[in-house]
């Protein structure tokens, strides 16, 4: 078997690949690339068991097909030493000792038969399947991704829940103390369905197709979805159990609203949170026309304060929240405005951007802290 490819696109799939690869597996098997030469095409694939990542490579002068295992760390190692230049695969499929040749020099390993990769699980199941482009797919996984759960006490809340809807598809993302909510409008899928994607793989995904182009053909059934583009596939296992009701949980009366600019709110938090407590609780003082920040540490004998500029339509109110929560909140919305909606001290806060585009709608939901 031999195949010639360039070392920077090589190191730039391996890379990839290598996101679902653990540092440390169960099975020895993972510790590996499976490359598989099909024709001019080069298949690499790396797993963990419950995730599945795939890319697809073309080569030069191909001879033969078959199948080899070579270690992940080994093969990284080499290629982020090598400049960008052509690279020569030779395997032998009987020993499988493979030597990589370059202009001054070549590596020479032995690799693992390709067949000891545990293979895709095969389901009797009729799969659902429908497309969307990838922008679309990476928004709603950037826009959610922070608010994911890490508490192994409540698993289904480990991941960003996919609501599919015929015209819709809504990402949700909650650790119980902040909320994500942000609806993908006007987009045929033609079914209903709804699984739990674990945080891992949608990092990954997120990831990978950052910079790519056109659709992206989501596969799924019960237990699983695969996530295909031209040149990646993404195969992950669901988070089992129910998600809860997440529209129940989110207020449709909260009678008074704050606008803001998002920018000088950020900063004033950033500033004034440098002296909170360990509770990481941020005082608001709100008033027609400005917020009051303040912080307080009573161990250290130290607090800040500072006053942001505002429009507000309701009764004077003083609210908390934790400093790193109303932070990330705040982070992950993009847009200059933003309006909190709120009712008292003790019931969630709601940020919306003040312009969002027609076809897409954001909303967070922050629990308040007791003052």
């Amino acid at each position: 078997m031999k195949f010639n490819i360039q070392s920077k696109l090589l190191l730039a799939r391996l890379s990839a690949v290598s996101k679902v690869v653990n540092s440390k597996n169960k099975l020895t098997i993972l510790d590996n690339f499976l490359f598989n030469l099909e024709g001019d095409k080069l298949v690499i694939t790396g797993s963990d068991q419950e995730n599945t990542l795939t890319t697809y490579v073309q080569v030069e002068d191909a001879e033969g097909s078959g199948k080899f295992a070579g270690n992940v760390k080994n093969l990284l190692d080499m290629l982020r030493t090598l400049p960008d230049l052509a690279l020569t695969f030779e395997v032998n499929e009987e020993s499988l000792e493979i030597n990589i040749r370059y202009h001054n020099g070549h590596f020479n390993f032995v690799g693992i038969n390709g067949n000891e990769f545990p293979s895709k699980s095969v389901t009797d199941e009729e799969p659902k399947k429908f497309k969307l482009p990838v922008a679309k797919v990476v928004e709603g996984l950037q826009r959610t991704i922070f608010a994911v759960g890490v508490d192994d006490m409540r698993p289904v809340m480990m991941g960003i829940f996919w609501d599919i809807k015929p015209q819709e598809v809504v990402f949700v993302a909650s650790d119980t103390h902040k909320l994500v909510r942000y609806r993908k409008l006007n987009i045929e899928t033609g079914l209903e369905h709804s699984f739990i994607m674990p945080t891992k793989p949608a990092s990954i995904l997120g990831s990978i197709l950052e910079k790519a182009e056109g659709d992206i053909e989501i596969t799924m059934d019960s237990k699983s979805a695969t996530f295909e583009t031209a040149d990646y596939s993404l195969t992950c296992r669901f988070v089992n159990g129910r998600y809860p009701n997440y529209n129940s949980v989110i207020p449709t009366n909260n009678p008074y609203n704050l606008t803001v600019d998002r920018m000088s709110l950020l900063n004033a938090l950033r500033r004034v949170a440098v002296f909170t407590s360990s509770s990481g609780l941020v005082r608001l003082e709100l008033k027609e026309n400005e917020i009051k920040l303040s912080t307080q540490d009573i161990d250290y004998s130290t607090s800040a304060e500072e006053i942001v500029q505002c429009e507000y339509n309701g009764e004077e109110m003083a609210i908390g929240f934790n400093d790193e929560h109303i932070i990330d909140v705040l982070n992950n919305i993009n847009a200059e405005t933003i309006v909190m909606k709120l009712m008292d001290a003790s019931k969630a806060g709601v940020f919306v951007p003040v312009e969002q585009n027609d076809d897409e709608e954001l909303l967070t939901l922050l629990m308040p802290m007791m003052l």
